[in-house]
């Protein structure tokens, strides 16, 4: 069993990533801007919780020493992300600052933990709005949906995927597409999509996976998906 860290825990993939390793008898911290809403949903899945916003150096600093001097750390699951649609500056600012930025800042304080575990790994979760295979593929969904500052933020967490895993080889990467989901990204409910269950067991999974695992791949539902 493994120690694992859900950044943006507190609803969605996240939550139900959280919810699935628990049941399966790992030790899960939600990682929450706001300390009450992790506190309550670990409460109800019988997690652990943790203030933790990926845009604030300091909140991710103090995070990291909490969980360090609470039993330390196995895995890191970068699941943290927001999307906003509009062509600026400032939006995209706050997307990349979310879902680039914040994966730099979380597996930096990360590492020094990971690498005292005996199988450290960071899942981060991707999109295949970032693959120029799957953009490019007319049978594929992402190739229907225009989201620029979206999809080149996903790219960016891809090839830190591949940075990261060549900077610390002894820590396992991998990045994942989680499956077009029924959730509320964007902050606006989505109908369509496969339950977030379904999405979350192959996050689940992943982040399950032993030292024999794979390392700087990108992977949809367990199978290879192009950069």
């Amino acid at each position: 069993m493994t120690t694992t860290l859900i950044t943006g825990a507190t609803r969605g993939l996240g939550k139900e990533t959280a919810r699935q390793l628990v049941a399966a008898g790992h030790t899960v911290w939600i990682g929450a801007r706001d300390a009450d809403q992790g506190a309550a949903v670990a409460a109800e899945i019988g997690a652990r919780s943790v203030q933790l916003d990926v845009r604030d150096d300091d909140s991710v600093t103090a995070a990291f020493a909490h969980i360090d001097a609470n039993g330390g750390l196995d895995v890191l699951v970068n699941n943290a992300g927001i999307a906003m649609w509009g062509l600026n500056g400032p939006d995209a600012l706050a997307v990349f600052d979310t879902n680039a930025v914040g994966i730099v800042r979380t597996t930096e304080a990360a590492l020094p933990i990971l690498r005292r575990s005996a199988s450290p790994l960071v899942v981060n979760v991707g999109s295949a709005l970032g693959s120029f295979t799957a953009v490019h593929d007319p049978d594929s969904a992402a190739s229907t949906v225009q989201a620029a500052v979206y999809g080149a933020s996903k790219s960016a967490v891809s090839m830190l995927t591949v940075q990261y895993a060549r900077i610390a080889p002894e820590v396992r990467f991998v990045v994942l597409e989680p499956g077009y989901t029924a959730t509320e990204l964007g902050g606006v409910p989505n109908p369509h999509g496969r339950p977030v269950a379904v999405s979350a067991a192959t996050v689940a999974a992943a982040a399950s996976v032993g030292p024999e695992g794979p390392t700087g791949v990108f992977l949809e539902d367990g199978q290879p998906l192009g950069w």
